[in-house]
């Protein structure tokens, strides 16, 4: 008689991606605005927390730092992940303010797979 063995799959993670998936001090946090000088009070601390802000923060916000490549720039110095940000470089300019946000979105949730 055979008997089938269950195995739970596990969610692997490539060695150069687990310092995407920490979390930083407050102080390194993604801090949002809408212009300079111009503070939403909306901060990320990783790169889950970015991903649930970059669905709620003011659209001006998502244009502001995508324009100035703050989104990249953070990711790369912060959690010195440069795949991602080469691809959010990628997007295409020219894309809707909603259409960008979802690009972004669709980025960074790809790294959870």
């Amino acid at each position: 008689m055979t008997r089938k063995v269950q195995v739970k799959k596990q969610l692997l993670v490539k060695p150069d991606r687990v310092k995407s998936l920490r979390t930083v001090p407050f102080e390194s946090g993604f801090h949002f605005y809408t212009a300079i000088g111009h503070y939403t009070g909306i901060t990320a601390t990783n790169l889950n927390e970015f991903a649930a802000k970059v669905q709620i923060i003011p659209i001006e916000s998502v244009r502001f730092h995508f324009q100035r490549k703050d989104f990249q720039q953070w990711i790369k110095d912060i959690f010195e992940d440069t795949e991602l940000a080469e691809q959010m470089n990628r997007i295409v300019q020219g894309l809707s303010a909603e259409d960008l946000r979802k690009e972004i979105l669709s980025i960074v949730n790809a790294l959870a797979v």
